[in-house]
């Protein structure tokens, strides 16, 4: 009986399984949170395994591809960076446009408490950052998981590596291989690690506290489906002259799915390589911009940053000129990518944001304290849009090169 249950269980797919998880979460935390609160240590386990194994996987994983590039083997990877940069702008650029559109204020004198966290007084602080975030020591990136730090010695090892012996570059290989098996074994407890998570998420802070900002959740993850829906497939369409759909549709189902539930776009990293596998891209490319955009590539953190950062000002009263909008939309872009490496993700960066338009350090806490709260689909959704805009656009920028050449032909 137990074995035909455990084999039909693993004749399911996993997203089918996840969303099992999902469901007997949120039907125990209804039923019995107090006496059932054991259930929160898979959560707490199954996260803590990704983030272990995230970095050492990046870390092998670009070395690996950079060490057994050859010279003059051409590959994608700055129409790529460009791809993302044009995307992670874009999708600032469309959170403010509906924050004016769909103002939000937000209570914050119901029970808010301010975050306990030190934000960046300013772009300069940021920059500051991601440059002692490169130069970290190694072995403290990784512990950290300072994904930038990471990235950086991933490309100096793997240049380092160029010139050795062919038997240590497939070395590099195996393990870089390993380690992608590893984190599939890991995924493979997403159910019971999303069941803990949902449950812990419920059970501490209630589905009431989601539905007072239902407001702000509707904004936060309307902006995130126009950029997986319809900015995207545009970027798409005006760089490969092809229909988006098919390619947009599939990153989704199958990147954005699993990414939505894992929370992480690094651990997400071996599906997103398994996808453009699937998809028949150049590995010499998405070997090395796979792992790049789960660092760099955060249109979700751009609208987060934006849409929260306006927020506040519309709460306080504050009328946002057009040229602040405009910085702001530049600010979200790239201190998205400068804070990949910082505890709180894009979150931490709204009160250095929020000083664009002077609103005062203790309104901006108040406001993360919110972006904690919604935290619960907002991350889940954010983590989605960045982790399927990898493959996308890396998809992208290989059709636009076959186009190119059938033109030349």
């Amino acid at each position: 009986m137990v074995k035909s249950i455990f084999s039909a269980w693993n004749k399911l797919s996993l997203v089918k399984r996840i969303i099992i998880g999902l469901i007997v979460g949120i039907i125990l935390s209804f039923l019995a949170p107090e006496k059932l609160s054991f259930i929160t240590i898979f959560g707490t386990l199954f996260v803590s395994a990704l983030k272990a194994a995230a970095p050492v996987l990046v870390l092998f994983l670009v070395a690996s591809a950079i060490a057994q590039h050859k010279t003059g083997q051409k590959t994608n990877l700055k129409t790529v960076i460009c791809l993302y940069i044009i995307g992670t702008l874009t999708a600032g650029i469309i959170a403010v446009l509906a924050s004016f559109a769909f103002p939000v204020t937000i209570a914050l004198s119901k029970g808010v408490e301010a975050a306990d966290i030190t934000p960046p007084s300013g772009i300069a602080e940021v920059f500051q950052t991601l440059l002692g975030n490169i130069v970290s020591n190694p072995i403290a990136s990784i512990a950290d998981a300072n994904y930038i730090g990471v990235l950086a010695w991933a490309v100096i090892l793997g240049v380092a590596l160029r010139h050795s012996a062919d038997s240590t570059k497939k070395v590099i290989s195996d393990v870089a291989d390993a380690l992608t098996t590893i984190i599939r074994w890991i995924i493979q407890f997403a159910p019971l690690g999303v069941m803990g998570l949902v449950f812990s998420s419920i059970a501490e802070s209630g589905v009431e506290s989601l539905i007072s900002y239902g407001k702000l959740i509707l904004v936060l993850v309307g902006c995130m489906l126009v950029v997986a829906f319809i900015t995207n497939p545009l970027i798409v369409f005006l760089a490969a002259h092809r229909n988006p759909y098919p390619l947009v549709l599939k990153c989704i189902k199958d990147s954005g799915i699993t990414a939505f539930f894992t929370r992480s776009s690094a651990a997400n990293i071996p599906v997103n390589m398994q996808l453009c596998e699937e998809l028949k891209l150049d590995k010499d490319t998405y070997s090395i911009s796979i792992p790049l955009g789960a660092t760099i590539n955060m249109a979700g953190a751009a609208v987060t940053i934006s849409v929260l950062t306006l927020a506040a000002a519309h709460t306080l009263g504050i009328q946002v000129d057009l040229p602040s909008a405009i910085l702001l939309c530049f600010m979200s872009a790239l201190g998205a990518c400068g804070t990949s490496g910082v505890a709180g993700g894009s979150i931490l960066l709204i009160p250095m944001a929020a000083a664009l338009f002077g609103i005062p350090a203790d309104i901006a806490a108040q406001i993360v304290g919110v972006g904690f709260i919604v935290g619960v689909i907002q991350d889940s959704c954010e983590t989605a849009l960045n982790s399927s805009t990898d493959a996308v656009l890396t998809a992208t920028a290989e059709y636009r090169r076959m186009w190119k050449e059938s033109k030349k032909a």
